[in-house]
């Protein structure tokens, strides 16, 4: 029987805090505009763009400032301000220096599974951003692998696995969203972990997989260990 040879980890929301810095931007967007213009839907017109936006600038802080520059100009008729564009950038590039704070249980769950498993760092957004992240937390020296993707679909999961892997049948995928995390490594064949963090995206949001063998949902990652054990007695060759 075939044997779990590597763990893929993402890393915003399920290695470190990331979520909470874009909403206490949001929070400072929304007061920025309060005084120019009347719309009671803030958030939700910002949340629109930059959904509308991932096309064009993808996941990260970057694309996040210019959605919030798009729904200032659209929601005041371009009567925007100067010094509050200028107060929405310096908004942006905060979110580029906050410091990285990482998730209980991390070190100890990434110290215990480097012993038995290839670690794999998967992880969406901008690629300076995330690098720098990464090299903040010091969580680097555990990872054999790091992918810095546009996003997180079944082909690019299947590229990684085969190229970093055993094969998706000996891979286990963890991770905080559903949409991106868990589901699309399922339909690439492997198992997944879930573990939902207090603040997830909109985007991020999805149906929990009904009556599928290969997933599991934790409530953080000291409890990792355990659901692999479990994952190994079910492990086939793809």
């Amino acid at each position: 029987m075939a044997r779990i040879t590597t763990i893929a980890l993402d890393a915003d929301d399920t290695l470190w805090e990331n979520e909470q810095f874009f909403r206490l931007t949001e929070e400072r967007f929304t007061t920025l505009l309060r005084d120019h213009t009347d719309s009671a839907d803030l958030n939700d017109r910002l949340i629109s763009a930059t959904m509308r936006n991932l096309a064009f600038y993808g996941f990260g802080a970057k694309g996040f400032t210019l959605s919030m520059i798009e729904t200032a100009l659209e929601l005041t008729e371009h009567r925007v301000p100067g010094p509050v564009i200028a107060e929405i950038l310096a908004a942006g590039r905060e979110l580029l220096t906050y410091p990285v704070e990482t998730l209980p249980y991390v070190d100890e769950a990434l110290e215990a599974l480097e012993k038995k498993y290839r670690l794999v760092l998967i992880t969406k957004g901008d690629v300076i951003d995330q690098e720098r992240k990464l090299a903040a937390s010091g969580l680097a020296e555990y990872f054999a692998a790091v992918e810095i993707v546009q996003d997180k679909t079944t082909a690019v999961y299947e590229r990684i696995f085969a190229q970093h892997t055993e094969g998706a049948g000996h891979t286990v995928m963890v991770g905080n969203s559903m949409k991106s995390d868990i589901l699309p490594a399922l339909e690439a064949g492997a198992f997944a972990v879930y573990v939902p963090h207090r603040l997830t995206w909109v985007s991020e949001q999805a149906d929990e997989p009904k009556n599928h063998p290969r997933w599991a949902k934790i409530e953080h990652l000291g409890q990792l260990l355990t659901v692999l054990d479990t994952f190994a007695t079910q492990a086939s060759h793809p």
